[in-house]
């Protein structure tokens, strides 16, 4: 796993299959961003058989191959698409490109699950809804620092089972290192990758929703800025917004591109859950200068402080509840509108952000 590199990162975790091998076939369509490899990996651990892997770039195809020996690379888009026996396209896009593909997939009749962000623009989100009503089928949206991180899974445990009262406030940090070197053209480029709260803000938008039962939000403030990479005009490595949830709910986080090299791993995320009865932190990736090890979960209630660190312990139910979602055409694993709702409000985040360097 590389914990340097929060694009190539791919969690592994215990198997833990919900269909029989055979019942459930995926294929991987467009591998621009290293996620296709954590999606793909929850998928098969969840029981998924691996058929297909396509790319424009062979040679991305062929690594693809090299990391999943069990697939077999596709000649065109179209030989996946065409295969009946396909149930869930999965790709991770340039991301101005991935609401085209996915709607693509559902006119083939495949449901679809995309790295996030799923869009760029408002009118890729309402051309992906309308075809969700037309075809039937699923947009799911890879939001991986809730779905693919055991700590947080544990938070939403927590939070559900009442442990710290309603929920009040969530607040949320998503530092990445930029690693620009390994960085490919499009990441640079704003109109393709749509702007720091519409990419990484996106998974703090989806945990606020979650964890503070919100069905909707609306954005009182955004800004973003470029204070260290004026090489990369286009970039923005900094970005931070406040929402109000339907239920009172509020929300503040932070992303940005500055990580220091001295960081054990490629970003110190952490979440902070205020309850009427207490609060919880998550340090996701690492407990800096104390703890190397990931998932730590911190709660404080009437009861007491608690400290657990949670890895290897919890598991990621997602990927089998999605798969049979998409069996059985219900929505445990997440309903369509929290993942389209996660969308619509960091693309109002970016769209309405100051611009403040």
């Amino acid at each position: 796993m590389q914990k340097s590199d929060g694009m190539n990162y791919a969690p592994k975790g215990k198997p833990s299959p919900v269909v029989k091998p055979g019942e459930f076939i995926i294929a991987a369509v467009a591998l621009d961003h290293g996620h296709i490899y954590g999606m793909v990996n929850g998928l098969i651990e969840a029981g998924a058989t691996l058929k297909w892997v396509y790319d424009r770039d062979p040679a991305k195809a062929e690594a693809f191959a090299r990391t999943f020996p069990q697939v077999k690379i596709a000649s065109s888009e179209d030989e996946i698409f065409s295969d009946d026996d396909v149930h869930l396209i999965a790709g991770a896009a340039v991301t101005s490109e991935r609401c085209a593909l996915g709607l693509r997939a559902m006119d083939a009749g495949k449901d679809y699950f995309t790295d996030k962000a799923p869009f760029t623009t408002l009118t890729q989100l309402e051309s992906a809804r309308a075809k969700v009503r037309e075809t039937g089928r699923k947009y799911m949206v890879y939001y991986s620092e809730r779905l693919h991180v055991e700590s947080a899974v544990y938070a939403g445990q927590l939070t559900q089972q009442g442990a710290i009262g309603r929920i009040v406030q969530v607040t949320g940090f998503g530092p990445h290192r930029l690693n620009a070197p390994s960085r490919p053209e499009w990441f640079f480029q704003r109109e393709r990758y749509g702007g720091i709260l519409c990419d990484i803000g996106s998974h703090q938008v989806e945990q606020f929703l979650f964890y503070a039962g919100c069905e909707k939000a609306e954005v009182l403030h955004s800004k973003v800025g470029n204070y260290h990479s004026l090489e990369y005009p286009e970039l923005e490595d900094f970005g931070d917004a406040t929402l109000l949830g339907d239920n009172g709910a509020t929300h503040y986080f932070r992303v940005d591109w500055l990580t220091p090299d001295g960081l054990g791993t490629w970003g110190d995320g952490r979440t902070l859950i205020l309850g009427t009865e207490g609060y919880i932190e998550l340090r996701k990736y690492i407990d800096i200068a104390r703890d190397r090890a990931s998932d730590h979960v911190y709660l404080v209630n009437k009861e007491g402080e608690y400290h657990f660190q949670v890895s290897g312990k919890v598991g990621y139910p997602f990927f089998g509840e999605l798969i049979l979602d998409c069996l059985n055409r219900t929505e445990n694993a997440m309903t369509q509108a929290h993942a389209f709702m996660a969308a619509e409000l960091c693309l109002k985040a970016q769209q309405k952000a100051m611009r403040i360097t």
